[in-house]
């Protein structure tokens, strides 16, 4: 059967097969003759280069490509900046904090400083929705985690934790927390709140199990300050307040071929027009950016930002190989190199200038496009993301995905329409349509950017509707366990 393909750029070798029935819906087909060593050029950016001679019409995959690495300097920084697109101002309704942040969500957390306080959190948070309270609020969710001990006080592990557990704690999106230790832990309570200054009052408890005397005991003085903590939190009201208070975080997941050509440059062209608005945009998963960091470098306001972002892509070249990258799904759907399938990443960031790149879990100091620091894996990039307080997610996934993101809602964009039909309680957008043509970039772009309006000011994700948020919070931990 003759597959349907389209060429993405006019100085591409390859075009990609855009045939929802075919079985090899994105992958590529060589477009001329190519001989060993002839780049291998995708989006017009080389992937690779032939470890073979390539017919045209032949399957191009690992089978015959290999990487071509490429150096990049920050001498490159601001040599492609391109303004985002200013338009009029857009609002949706959003809850104002006491320190002007604006939350999407009005969430009660229960958060946990070491994984031997996980279990209590859980039943304090269950049997607070049990009996109601939630009702009061757009949720209560027991945010657990594997980690808190065994680890050295001034690791980066400990860190990381800290830093994700009070960017929390204090989330726009979140009415109140409680944070609940067991005493003994490396994690201390009382240093947690010291080294972030977090001051316990109407929105803010702190405990552990060892002083209340046990969970049982633990649970009854949980669930009273669950009661308080919800009295307080429900009197808040949604009021209209401008996009820019939106810090949206970028995300991929299970990735395919028709990524970079659909979901990830419509999320691109919705970044572009909240960064537009005023609004903040966060690029996270690090790893993924090898290959095509070169472009988010020609967009770095100046060299200081862009040296910050080599320095990072430079520490991960320290401890992992950038071609282990695409996982073994991300092949089955069509990608072959890493720099490939950072082509379809660093799409989701739009065409914005970057102004800053932050640490894992730092908090957000700036307007526009950031970079976050964070590994790949998906629950912990969202994670630093909503610690550094983002206040929505957008997840594209070419293979499927059904991931919630508590406190802030999850918007999951389908890069083909098979996938949108076959997970449809679980996807909130379809992208396919770029693919069969019936939609631009744009025009989905702009679909998804009123989504996120909708979705900012209450309207349900599929994940929040199914409930789900809770087990997705995976704070990146590094280094040796003791």
């Amino acid at each position: 059967m003759t597959a349907k393909t389209v060429l993405l750029h006019p100085s591409d070798t390859v075009v990609v097969v855009v045939d929802e029935a075919h079985q090899m819906r994105g992958h590529k087909l060589a477009r001329t003759d190519l001989a060993v060593g002839d780049q291998i050029v995708k989006l017009g950016e080389i992937i690779g280069v032939a470890t073979q001679s390539i017919a045209a019409g032949d399957h191009v995959h690992s089978h015959n490509v290999a990487p071509d690495r490429r150096p990049v300097s920050a001498a490159d920084a601001a040599t492609n900046l391109v303004p985002a697109p200013a338009t009029d101002g857009r609002s949706f309704e959003g809850y104002v904090r006491s320190d002007g942040r604006i939350g999407t969500r009005n969430q009660i957390l229960v958060l946990t400083t070491v994984n031997c306080s996980a279990s209590v959190a859980k039943l304090i948070a269950r049997r607070a929705r049990e009996l109601g309270l939630a009702d009061g609020v757009d949720g209560i969710s027991a945010l657990t985690h594997q980690g808190g001990c065994g680890i050295g006080v001034d690791s980066a592990s400990l860190a990381n934790l800290r830093r994700t557990i009070a960017g929390y704690a204090t989330h726009p999106n979140v009415g109140g927390a409680l944070i609940l230790g067991l005493g003994c832990e490396v994690n201390q309570v009382a240093g947690l709140l010291d080294e972030y200054d977090l001051v316990p009052g109407e929105r803010l408890r702190a405990m552990t199990i060892q002083e209340q005397g046990g969970s049982a005991a633990t649970v009854e003085v949980g669930l009273a300050a669950l009661r308080e903590l919800v009295e307080v939190a429900s009197t808040d009201r949604r009021t209209t307040v401008p996009a820019s208070a939106i810090a949206l975080g970028l995300q991929c997941g299970g990735s395919d071929g028709y990524s970079a050509i659909t979901a990830n440059p419509a999320l691109g062209r919705a970044s572009d027009l909240l960064v537009g608005q005023g609004g903040t945009a966060v690029l996270a998963e690090t790893p993924e950016m090898h290959g095509a960091e070169h472009l988010l470098v020609r967009r770095a306001i100046d060299r200081d930002v862009a040296q910050k972002l080599l320095d990072r892509l430079s520490w991960w070249r320290q401890y992992s190989e950038p071609e282990d990258n695409p996982t073994p799904g991300n092949k089955a759907g069509g990608l072959t190199t890493i720099a490939e399938k950072s082509l379809g990443a660093v799409a989701k960031g739009g065409t914005s200038p970057l102004v800053d790149v932050l640490r894992y879990a730092e908090p957000i100091g700036r307007k526009g496009l950031i970079v976050m620091d964070s590994p790949g894996y998906d629950p912990a990039s969202v994670t630093g993301e909503i610690a550094s307080g983002c206040n929505l997610i957008c997840f594209t996934t070419g293979r499927g995905s059904v991931s919630g993101f508590a406190p802030s809602p999850g918007l999951k964009i389908s890069t083909n329409t098979s996938v949108y039909e076959r997970m449809m309680g679980d996807m909130d957008l379809n992208a396919g349509t770029i693919a069969t043509g019936d939609e631009t970039v744009d025009e989905v772009g702009q679909r998804l950017f009123e989504l996120i309006l909708e979705t900012a000011s209450g309207r349900p994700t599929k994940s929040e509707a199914l409930g789900f948020g809770e087990e997705e919070f995976v704070p990146w931990q590094t280094g040796v366990v003791t």
